[in-house]
């Protein structure tokens, strides 16, 4: 194996070792906020996924997930881009790309606006226009398309928990979209 290849197996923890982490150690993630851009490079839609929660409450969420070890956060936004959205969403990150913000998950409630039961996690938050057909994926149940005033409708936000709709606001005032 070169020095520039993976060796994935390593970087995938076991459950229990997994579990262990979470327990000690702040992980890592990525939140993206996929969007559609007209011609001029403001923001037409926003792309919020439909996921059924483990309490069995349907929800809207952002794309997220962990970045794993060894992996640039590039690469980790563009694999949950497409775990999420599907292999033709066409994702158009930027080489070096630069979080709108920093989300500090806790497991405590009320700690920040954002909360994960699991753990304690920091995630650096995109916006990532897609250009391609997306589709939902993996347990994602929907992908709605909605304009930015759809999106931050207060019954939408309401659908949304752990702060992702904290996270949505943040972004669209991030691209000088009132809130």
């Amino acid at each position: 194996m070169s020095d520039l290849e993976l060796d994935n197996a390593r970087a995938w923890l076991s459950r229990e070792e997994l579990d262990n982490a979470r327990e000690r150690l702040p992980i890592l993630y990525v939140d993206a906020v996929p969007v559609r851009v007209d011609e001029r490079g403001a923001v037409a839609a926003v792309g919020l996924l439909l996921r059924a929660s483990t309490d069995g409450d349907i929800q809207r969420e952002l794309v997220s997930g962990r970045v794993l070890y060894h992996e640039r956060v590039r690469d980790a936004l563009l694999r949950h881009l497409e775990k999420d959205l599907g292999p033709m969403a066409l994702p158009q990150v930027p080489t070096s790309p630069v979080p709108f913000t920093v989300a500090e998950y806790f497991p405590t409630p009320g700690v920040t606006p954002f909360h994960d039961p699991r753990q304690h996690a920091v995630s650096l938050a995109f916006v990532v226009p897609v250009t391609g057909d997306c589709a939902p994926q993996q347990d994602a149940l929907d992908l709605a398309w909605l304009t930015p005033d759809e999106a931050l409708a207060p019954g939408v936000l309401a659908e949304m928990e752990r702060g992702h709709g904290v996270l949505l606001r943040q972004a669209l005032a991030h691209l000088g979209h009132p809130v």
